[in-house]
């Protein structure tokens, strides 16, 4: 049970937490709840235990989900240790387990391939070190250090170092990551 002590005192945290953070007292939320300050007052300082229902209320007023609320506070969640993956010139670290988006940090060592793909969407990269060359369509787009680029990805494109190694930061959708990051470089 100390497990679900720990995860209550961290929901009962969360909760505080958010309503301070938005400025509101307990006579506020309590208001917007459709639930007395004493409930949540007792609520927040585990006085009470908290009601599935109330907490479903408390975290759609607070601007959250259930699923936040209650979420990990592990640090597995918190860093993440990227698997290198080096392959046709171009070596990747994914930095994120966002299933919507993806973020991986690029070392190219390629120079632009010659095929330019096509996917929907949008890309964006800031570039880190060294000048990445960008192809879109018949347009060459040098992209030094310290600059980004964004870009609709249904116009053909390509990328590669310029001049030597670059380093990038990327965020990618599901249709770049598939295209970019996938087995065909």
């Amino acid at each position: 049970m100390k497990q679900d002590d720990d995860l209550e005192a961290l929901v009962r945290q969360r909760i505080r937490g958010l309503r301070i953070a938005r400025g509101w007292s307990l006579d506020e939320l309590a208001r917007r709840c459709l639930i007395s300050p004493s409930t949540l007052s007792r609520i927040e300082t585990g006085h009470r235990r908290i009601a599935l229902d109330q907490m479903v209320t408390i975290a759609r007023v607070l601007g959250t989900t259930l699923d936040q609320l209650v979420e990990s506070d592990a640090d597995a969640d918190v860093v993440i240790r990227p698997h290198c993956n080096e392959q046709g010139g171009v070596t990747t670290w994914l930095l994120s387990r966002d299933s919507d988006k993806t973020v991986a940090k690029l070392r190219i060592t390629r120079t632009v391939p010659e095929e330019l793909r096509v996917h929907p969407g949008r890309d964006w990269f800031t570039v880190l070190s060294g000048t990445v060359e960008l192809r879109l369509g018949e347009r060459t787009i040098l992209v030094g250090t310290n600059e980004a680029a964004e870009f609709s990805t249904m116009v053909p494109h390509a990328f590669g170092a310029h001049d030597g190694p670059a380093e990038i930061l990327c965020i990618l959708d599901h249709e770049g990551e598939r295209s970019h990051l996938g087995p065909e470089r």
